[in-house]
């Protein structure tokens, strides 16, 4: 059994801060008499020391993109969800999906998002049939949302079975493959090994998509 694994991963932007000056306490002032009271001639710049910067931001500087998962390495297990036609919550893990068959896993970082939506899926749904042509059994995209989600976002796109659709609710394989665990030291008693995996940075969408993988298969 062989996997294809591909992952966009989702970035996301430092938080703002805000920084606030108080005035020096004083036992001479008030707080509302420091200011009309306290008067100072400024010195010339040259002899105020040169403050070190707190934080460093750079806005081209490019994350580095990882994963504890790597080519050669078997999947970790993990259960996925999804709802059937009657609204029924099923469950089915990666093991099921992968035993013996060959898969194609690709994950986005959710349901809804843009090049998600109009590149990632339907990319694959488009060329599903020369998948299977070149011996896929299953093409499956992986989200980090509920299945109620999945369903919601699968009835948007318009789509059948060419890709299932599946639910990472809790985050369990996005862990297991991200940079949250290192899996390096910790056999995993499956026969799932990872063939292809292209990371792409969040928004990008350069060597994931469908063509991608069948140029490698």
């Amino acid at each position: 059994m062989a996997a294809s694994l591909t992952i966009s991963r989702l970035l996301t932007a430092p938080k703002s801060l805000s920084l606030s000056t108080t005035a020096p306490k004083s036992s001479l002032f008030s707080p509302k008499s420091f200011s009309s009271k306290l008067s100072y001639t400024p010195l010339p710049l040259k002899h105020y020391p040169h403050p070190k910067p707190l934080l460093r931001f750079s806005t081209t500087a490019k994350p580095a993109i990882s994963a504890t998962i790597a080519v050669g390495d078997k999947l970790p297990e993990a259960t996925l969800s999804y709802l059937d036609a009657a609204g029924d919550v099923q469950t089915v893990t990666l093991s099921e999906l992968t035993k013996s068959k060959k898969a194609v896993l690709f994950a986005v970082p959710g349901a809804f998002t843009p090049t998600c939506s109009l590149k990632h899926v339907p990319g694959f749904v488009e060329k599903s049939a020369e998948l299977k042509a070149k011996g896929v059994d299953t093409v499956a995209c992986i989200a980090v949302n509920d299945a109620f989600v999945i369903k919601a976002w699968k009835e948007s796109l318009k789509i059948g079975d060419e890709v299932l659709l599946l639910s990472d609710g809790n985050g369990d394989f996005t862990k297991a493959i991200g940079a949250e665990l290192d899996l390096s030291d910790k056999p995993v008693g499956l026969d799932g090994v990872v063939k292809v995996l292209n990371l792409e940075e969040g928004g990008a969408f350069t060597s994931s998509g469908a063509e991608d993988i069948l140029k490698v298969l």
